[in-house]
Order: C-alpha cells, then sequence, then structure tokens
C-alpha cells in the first residue's frame, strides 16, 4: 500500500489542498515515528505508524476549510470520521480508524452530545499505541501556512490542550511522559 497513491486519488498535485496535506502528515510521520523509537518495549508497527500519519488528515478536503485550499460543505472537526469512511471503503480499516481517532485528543460520545458537535456517536479515542503515537505527534504541527514547517513547542501545545479542558490536559502530559517528553 502507498499512500501517496492513494492521496493522489483525492488531491491533485501542486493543488494547494495537496501542499498543506502533504507537508504536514510528513512532519507527523516523521515524529511519530521519532516517538515511537522512545516505546519500542510497546512493539509499535512502525510501516503502519509512518502510512498511517500521512493518511491522518486526508478528510480535509471534505471540510469547508477555504486557507487550506478546501471547500467541502462540513465542518472541519469531522475531517476525521469522513477521512475514516473514505479509508474503509479503500480497504484500509485499521489506517481508518487512525483518522477518526486523532481529532484533538480523542472525542468521547459525551463530548459530542455535550458540545453539539456534528458527528456521529460514538467513541473516538486513540487505543492502540500507533493510535496515541500518531495522535500525539499531530499536536505538535499546526496546518498555518505560517507555521506549517515548524514544530511547536511543548508548552505552546499544552496551551492548545488546555483550551479542550483540563482532562484532555492531563491526558496530554500522561502521554507526554509516556513519550519521554515531561
Amino acid at each position: 500500500m502507498n499512500p501517496t497513491d492513494i492521496i493522489r486519488k483525492y488531491y491533485p498535485p501542486y493543488s494547494k489542498a495537496h501542499y498543506f496535506l502533504i507537508h504536514h502528515s510528513s512532519l507527523v510521520a516523521k515524529k511519530a515515528l521519532e516517538l515511537a523509537q522512545g516505546v519500542s518495549y510497546l512493539k509499535p508497527n512502525l510501516e503502519f505508524i509512518e502510512e498511517a500519519s500521512l493518511l491522518h488528515d486526508i478528510g480535509i478536503f471534505l471540510c469547508n476549510a477555504p486557507k487550506l485550499g478546501c471547500s467541502g460543505h462540513k465542518e472541519y472537526v469531522c475531517h476525521g470520521y469522513l477521512g475514516r469512511e473514505l479509508l474503509d471503503r479503500e480497504g484500509l480499516p485499521r489506517h481508518a480508524l487512525v483518522c477518526e481517532r486523532h481529532v484533538g485528543m480523542g472525542i468521547t460520545v459525551e463530548e459530542i452530545k455535550t458540545n453539539n458537535l456534528p458527528l456521529p456517536l460514538r467513541e473516538m479515542i486513540p487505543v492502540s499505541p500507533e493510535e496515541k503515537i500518531i495522535c500525539f505527534a499531530d499536536k505538535f504541527y499546526s496546518k498555518n501556512e505560517h507555521d506549517l514547517l515548524h514544530e511547536k513547542p511543548l508548552e505552546k501545545v499544552r496551551e492548545v490542550i488546555r483550551g479542550y479542558g483540563e482532562g484532555k490536559l492531563k491526558l496530554f502530559d500522561e502521554w507526554s511522559q509516556l513519550f519521554g517528553l515531561l
């Protein structure tokens, strides 16, 4: 399986959306592979991590995100489950789960209900070591054109995560310890 071939099916090369997706996802893949090396005792599947990292945001083109060159009709928070649907159709169910579960620090059914999010009512929480590694790595890179190629410092990431609530920050700090960053 070649992630680049799948990306090309949905993103015209040299398009703005392709540019953001490729650069962001490549950096996330690099960070995820570095993190995986630090937790080798968990036996993470490095090939899967690289593939799934490159595909984790494949659903963004279906969302309304003009700054990213995406003109879909769904809210950006939907890109995870939309990516899951797309990769399920491609016959990649494990990769699909990474798409759905990487948004935020994962999203619970309770959070979907409480915040009236336009998402299917199901748990969207990273479960496997690979899902957690990719979710965590993703937090260090934005798709902002000014910061696209720069890794955010840990404290900046913590500030963003704090906006999701103290429970999410606690989880992020636990993962930071797991990955040797705290």
